[in-house]
């Protein structure tokens, strides 16, 4: 945890936060904060800055006083990314690094090779996605949270939803077939989306040509979806 995110409603007055029980033993048992160290701190989809730890309170949850509260969170990629839904336990590591790498936009579809069970996933309950993208958050000091939206069909959102989405982006299909280099280092804004493990069968993939996709590949090597995600996304936008 790189940065302590503070909910609005862990609020205890405008300068004073009562954190959570993981927050706590995250400074009490692992950094081993002292009264009146400083920590990063930021609010949620808000500024960053400093706070000074108060200590545990009667509940034996700590307490801090911001010390300021004026940085702005690192730029977001200028990316959309489409994601044909991984299995359980690739999605949360999956996620965790879309969102510590600064894309704020995601979209799960499905795909004829995603498997109907990790659409019944508890990984897949509201509070558990959140809990994962906050740590990519506090991985990488940012504090705005990616925009998750869940598509269980896959025609409807490619013929009705994706062309109002593709408005003005570069559309990118990661395909290792017949297939152009990746571009490197992009200046425009783009939307790419990446296939489930066996990747995507040929209707799909004229589906997405169709709409204006244009095929690309890593090279040779086929990889893991939680690989392709982190070396797609460094490539076309490097830090």
């Amino acid at each position: 945890m790189n940065i302590i995110l503070l909910d609005p409603k862990q609020a205890i007055n405008a300068q004073r936060y009562q954190l959570d029980s993981r927050q706590s033993e995250h400074l009490t048992k692992v950094i081993k904060t002292e009264v009146g160290g400083k920590l990063r701190v930021g609010v949620i989809n808000g500024l960053m800055g400093e706070a000074k730890y108060l200590g545990v309170n009667e509940q034996e949850l700590g307490e801090i006083e911001l010390i300021s509260l004026a940085q702005r969170p690192p730029k977001a990629l200028p990316l959309t990314l489409v994601l044909a839904l991984p299995r359980p336990n690739m999605l949360k590591r999956t996620l965790l690094n879309i969102s510590a790498m600064g894309v704020k936009k995601i979209i799960l579809l499905n795909s004829a090779k995603v498997e109907k069970s990790y659409w019944q996933s508890p990984v897949l309950k509201a509070d558990n996605l959140q809990r994962i993208l906050l740590e990519g958050l506090e991985q990488a000091r940012d504090t705005k949270l990616p925009e998750l939206q869940m598509m269980t069909r896959f025609r409807p959102y490619v013929e009705d939803l994706l062309p109002r989405e593709m408005e003005g982006k570069l559309a990118l299909l990661a395909h290792p077939y017949q297939a152009d280099d990746c571009p490197i280092n992009l200046t425009q804004e783009s939307i790419l989306a990446i296939g489930p493990e066996g990747g995507w069968n040929e209707f799909e993939v004229s589906k997405w040509h169709e709409a204006g996709f244009k095929s690309v590949h890593l090279g040779e090597r086929i990889l893991k979806v939680e690989t392709a995600v982190p070396a797609l996304l460094s490539r076309l936008y490097p830090a």
